[in-house]
């Protein structure tokens, strides 16, 4: 009788979609911290905070496109630094990313920092390995303003290539890559600020900001899902 009542339960358990143990999710995690402002010069103090978040969103939205990885998401990250307090300096180390990464369940931190001068950007990103609290990988592009969804496409594509994670399909890729160039540069603007007020808890300014990215580009899904995320 004891078997059979447990039995049910399983039974139970299973149709609740709770899985066993084997079944979890066995992709690797990856999470990407805010990035932070090295010195840039050319535009307002705001535009460059919105970036630290914006490019921090940016590139978490283009792992997420890929099956293989197993994201975190950007709002679990802003509590979790909030809760414990860390990199309250304003800048993260390895070791601390590290730790963040492994209170989130993932292998990967993904972290760095950017200089804009006069619209002229310099992207550094650095690897952690939360295992081991290393840096195992480090990377450094340049580009024009105007060019940065295609320059964090090309960011995520390297990560995962360096780290011989799975690849993003090849034609999702292409895809991804063709629509960066179509995003008006003005509308990537508005998005960022839109997710800098968001954090702020100016719900209303944040709703206006993504409606004007989507008015500057009509297929910005990112911008929608955001506008749809706080009730726009």
């Amino acid at each position: 009788m004891r078997w059979l009542t447990l039995f049910t339960a399983m039974a139970m358990v299973g149709g609740l979609g709770v899985q066993p143990l084997a079944a979890q999710d066995s992709r690797p995690g990856i999470a990407v911290l805010p990035f932070t402002n090295g010195g840039s010069y050319g535009q307002e103090a705001e535009d460059y905070a919105a970036l630290e978040v914006g490019m921090q969103q940016m590139l978490t939205t283009e792992f997420a496109m890929n099956p293989g990885l197993r994201v975190v998401d950007r709002s679990r990250l802003k509590e979790l630094i909030g809760e414990q307090d860390l990199g309250a300096s304003g800048r993260v180390d390895a070791t601390t990313a590290a730790k963040i990464g492994k209170l989130v369940g993932a292998k990967f931190m993904v972290m760095g920092g950017f200089v804009d001068t006069w619209g002229n950007m310099r992207l550094d990103i650095q690897i952690v390995n939360t295992e081991t609290s290393e840096i195992v990988k480090a990377d450094r592009s340049t580009f024009k303003r105007e060019d940065l969804s295609t320059a964090i496409v090309n960011a995520a594509s390297k990560v995962t290539k360096d780290l011989s994670l799975p690849a993003l399909p090849k034609e999702v890729q292409a895809k991804r890559e063709e629509r960066a160039k179509q995003i008006d540069p003005q509308a990537v603007a508005y998005y960022t600020k839109g997710l800098l007020y968001q954090d702020r808890g100016n719900t209303d300014r944040a709703k206006e900001l993504f409606s004007k990215a989507i008015a500057a580009f009509p297929q910005y899904t990112e911008a929608q899902d955001a506008l749809r995320q706080i009730g726009g």
